[in-house]
């Protein structure tokens, strides 16, 4: 997870998008990373972070076999190299702005899902967008999407 893709490394014969991959990866543990900020990784965020999931990959064959098993994999990284070296991964593999704010939107999405964004989970947001060098106010507006997403007023 989280390796920067090399451009030589597409594969056009099958279609393979390296860098789409990397995206994606980035995307799904930022998420994750976020939902397990305060250490309880409850039903609500595993439901949440299973839609991410599946939703990113459009649901093309993503069974949920295949989500246990990411989510067991990211656990493991998680808890291996610990949060800040996870977040410095994640700031690592994405390189354009829109791409950076549609990861922090995401994982700001999961952090609103479980009763509102805890300081914890604000600090790992704040983090990820310190990573990506995004402004301060990203945050913020990553939150304010969210919200408006889960219609709340």
């Amino acid at each position: 997870y989280a390796s920067r893709p090399i451009d030589d490394e597409v594969t056009i014969p099958t279609g393979f998008d390296p860098h789409a991959a990397a995206l994606f990866e980035a995307l799904i543990e930022a998420s994750f990373l976020v939902a397990n900020a305060d250490g309880h990784f409850d039903v609500d965020e595993q439901a949440a972070f299973q839609s991410v999931v599946l939703q990113a990959s459009n649901q093309q064959g993503v069974t949920s076999r295949q989500v246990e098993a990411l989510v067991s994999d990211l656990k493991e990284l998680l808890d291996e190299d610990g949060i800040e070296k996870r977040i410095a991964m994640v700031g690592r593999t994405v390189s354009k702005p829109e791409h950076q704010r549609e990861v922090l939107r995401m994982a700001a999405l999961l952090a609103s899902i479980s009763g509102g964004v805890s300081d914890v989970e604000r600090e790992v947001l704040t983090q990820l967008a310190a990573a990506f060098s995004l402004p301060p106010d990203a945050v913020d507006s990553a939150l304010a999407e969210a919200k408006r997403a889960l219609g709340a007023p």
